[in-house]
Parts: structure tokens; sequence; C-alpha cells
């Protein structure tokens, strides 16, 4: 429905401190709501890596792929260890590793939220192959601890 009363053309109006009418142009951003390709893309940052040739394209990729990686290494994980600490300190220090986790993993979204062909498939792959060297059974030493349970010092993300 359209409410702009047949002024679809028109710039706004407004009177200035100084008594003046302006005109204010608004510049609209474009904003990708399907899958593109390409080099010149902003994920994350504004004008970052933007137009600035492959090498950026290549560096902000690098930086969603180690997001991804670090997200499952600490999905997985096992730093606090067991009767080590009191409950105290590794409650604190395992809150601080939840929050980490939650802010690693929001930023991967916000990158995949670029729309960016190559941002999607550097964020997967970060993610498989922190699974396979973590989570998975290919690098255990013994199949007990992956049913136990206390294979990482935080649970799993859920949805």
């Amino acid at each position: 429905m359209n409410h702009d009363h047949g002024m679809e053309g028109m710039a706004s109006t407004s009177q200035s401190t100084n008594g003046t009418f302006g005109m204010h142009h608004h510049k609209m951003m474009m904003m990708h709501m399907t899958f593109f390709w390409g080099i010149d893309a902003e994920i994350l940052f504004s004008r970052w890596p933007g137009r600035r040739g492959a090498g950026m394209y290549a560096l902000a990729l690098a930086f969603v792929f180690v997001l991804a990686f670090l997200v499952e290494w600490l999905s997985h994980c096992r730093l606090i260890k067991p009767g080590s600490s009191n409950n105290v300190t590794a409650g604190v220090v395992q809150t601080l590793l939840h929050a980490t986790r939650v802010g690693l993993a929001y930023l991967v979204m916000l990158a995949v939220m670029s729309f960016n062909g190559g941002v999607f498939l550097v964020a997967v792959a970060g993610h498989t192959l922190g699974f396979l060297l973590f989570g998975s059974r290919v690098f255990k030493k013994n199949t007990e601890t992956l049913f136990d349970g206390n294979t990482s010092d935080l649970p799993p993300m859920s949805c």
C-alpha cells in the first residue's frame, strides 16, 4: 500500500535552524536477500572488505573460517580440569567460555547474513573442520568419553 499520496518522486523538505528550507537526500543501502557470488561484499563491518580487492576478500573469508572453527573448538574443549578448582571459579570460567562461544557464533551468523556464497561456504567449512578435529570420533582415544556427557566444559549449543 502506498502512503506517499502521489509524492513518490519528491525528496522530503524540512526547515533548518536558520529558517531556510533544505532538501534531505537519503542514501539507500542495498541489502542482498539471496545468495550472490563475488568479492565486492560487506562482511560484519561497514565497507569491509568492500571493494578492496581479492586479497582483502580472502582475509575476510579466513576470518570467518577461524571464527566458525573456534566456535566448534569451544563447544568441545576441556579447559577446566575436574576437581582442580572450586565450584565458583569453575562456574565463572565456564560462564565466560559460554559467553565467548555465543558471541563468536553470532558473529558467524552475522557474516553469513551478508548472503555472500563464499562466506557461507567458509563458515560451513570452519564448523565442519572444527567438528571433525574436536567433536567426532576420528581423533578420540576411547569411545567411552563420547557418551558420558563430560567431553567438554560447555553443554551443546541448541537452537
